[in-house]
């Protein structure tokens, strides 16, 4: 029996279930990758996502052609693609792992009723979450729109179930080659549409492997200190493996856990606290699936501050933003760390969030559409759920009223102001004391230390305190209408 195994967020040999039934299955396994040619015109990911990605397929066929395999590719409309192939190669089933993108479901769903008219037969499986939505639900059937809730009922499934970790099938290398015509080498990115750049995150299934190993060795045992602070390397940096399935998050939590019983300097908190923002994927990926209006709009309709109206001045202010030319350093040098690495740590997503939507009164699908066209780990469930977090529009969300100060959370997370000075240059002869709010130096201590506010660094382009306090009173004019 011949089977095409179609690789997606999957691109990994360990752990990957699609593949490990269809070698346990068939005498000829075809892996096919296809190149998305609609999503890519769309340029709704940006170079940074897409070099992430062919860096990954890179060390994927690197990987299959080690066992004789060839990685075949197609690039088009993956529905046309994957029929068509299938009819070319005489299959007899595709294989492939599930997505919970809404558009992802209707293609998948098309994918198996064209298979299935031409007498080939479709197998799918749970890959990208350790459970899927069904799989915790509240007592009543219902999912769940509180994450304490999910996190409860997950921990209950995991104990129960323990799902088990998959080794790279044994009989991969065994399975007989089909004759196809060889492949041509991957497109470049610039064929594609898109810029080359290096990727600042190293892609592929042996990196994150490489990475998970180091941080579970060291840094996962002060996580809850340490990945508060941008710039100290404290937290796993796994997210776009996690996107692009070089590592499953069944591995992953369980070369986690596994450290508690090891012996030695290890911390159970911190270890559980990683867990939890593992937890916090598998539940965005559930809110996304169950409801998936929020790709549209707000999970929740809720009373919030009404949105700057469009003008030119609020293009000017969201352009300062995006650029990270806002005049606060803590919020430039995320937006700069964004737009030069394809990575903004987590904290500073956070505030830079905050920001955007309530000290600019920018509407949050904006920073939603920017993060994803910026991101290397360009996520649509995750991206989604942490801008609606932060909106207080999605489903944990607070109201209107959680509003960071960027100076205090720059105070309190870059004290020294070292993750500043890493993207805003111009600020780094500024001392501690006065990096945070360098718009508050005397003209004396700007001429010592080398920055001119309005002209080598930009003088805010809001002020906080006011920008503050009319979010607030907007909200309660909001509520009294």
């Amino acid at each position: 029996m011949r089977g095409i195994v179609w690789f997606r967020r999957d691109l990994r040999l360990h752990d990957q279930p699609a593949l490990t039934a269809a070698c346990a299955e068939c005498d000829e396994v075809i892996p096919l990758f296809v190149f998305d040619e609609p999503l890519l015109q769309s340029q709704e990911f940006g170079s940074a996502c897409v070099n992430f990605m062919l860096g990954c397929l890179q060390e994927l066929t690197s990987s299959l052609a080690d066992r004789g395999i060839a990685l075949q590719w197609r690039r088009g409309d993956q529905v046309e693609q994957v029929v068509q192939t299938a009819r070319e190669w005489k299959a007899d089933v595709v294989y492939w792992n599930h997505d919970y993108d809404p558009a992802a479901i209707r293609r998948d769903r098309q994918v198996q009723q064209r298979l299935e008219k031409l007498g080939v037969a479709a197998r799918t499986f749970k890959d990208h979450v350790v459970f899927e939505a069904q799989e915790v639900r509240g007592a009543t059937g219902e999912p769940l729109q509180r994450y304490s809730a999910y996190r409860a009922r997950w921990w209950t499934k995991w104990l129960a179930t323990t799902p088990v970790v998959q080794p790279i099938p044994t009989a991969l290398a065994k399975k007989n080659a089909a004759s196809l015509p060889s492949c041509k080498p991957f497109p470049t990115a610039h064929e594609l549409g898109y810029d080359s750049t290096a990727s600042w995150i190293e892609p592929g299934e042996r990196h994150a492997r490489k990475r998970l190993r180091w941080f579970t060795e060291g840094p996962i045992h002060s996580y809850a200190q340490n990945r508060n602070l941008p710039a100290i390397d404290g937290s796993s940096k796994l997210s776009p493996h996690f996107r692009f399935g070089t590592l499953s998050p069944r591995m992953a939590i369980h070369t986690a856990l596994n450290t508690l019983s090891q012996g030695g300097l290890v911390s159970r908190p911190d270890v559980l606290m990683w867990v939890d923002e593992l937890i916090w994927r598998e539940f965005f990926q559930q809110v996304l699936m169950a409801y998936p209006h929020v790709v549209e709009g707000p999970f929740r309709a809720v009373i919030v501050p009404p949105g700057r109206p469009p003008g030119n001045e609020r293009d000017r202010l969201f352009r300062a933003w995006c650029e990270g030319k806002t005049g606060y350093p803590i919020v430039d040098a995320g937006m700069r760390q964004l737009n030069q690495t394809g990575w903004m740590h987590n904290r500073v997503r956070m505030i830079v969030a905050s920001f955007l939507i309530k000290d600019l009164r920018i509407d949050w699908q904006c920073g939603e559409r920017f993060f994803m066209h910026q991101l290397l780990d360009a996520d649509v469930a995750a991206n989604n759920g942490n801008w609606q977090w932060c909106a207080s529009t999605g489903t944990d969300a607070a109201r209107s009223y959680r509003i960071f100060n960027p100076a205090l959370q720059s105070k309190k997370f870059d004290p020294d102001g070292t993750y500043i000075r890493l993207y805003v240059p111009e600020l780094a002869r500024v001392p501690a004391q006065r990096i945070h709010e360098p718009h508050l130096m005397s003209s004396d201590e700007q001429d010592r230390y080398g920055c001119r506010i309005g002209i080598a660094y930009p003088s805010p382009i809001v002020d906080h305190r006011q920008a503050r306090q009319e979010y607030l009173e907007l909200g309660k004019l909001q509520e009294t209408r």
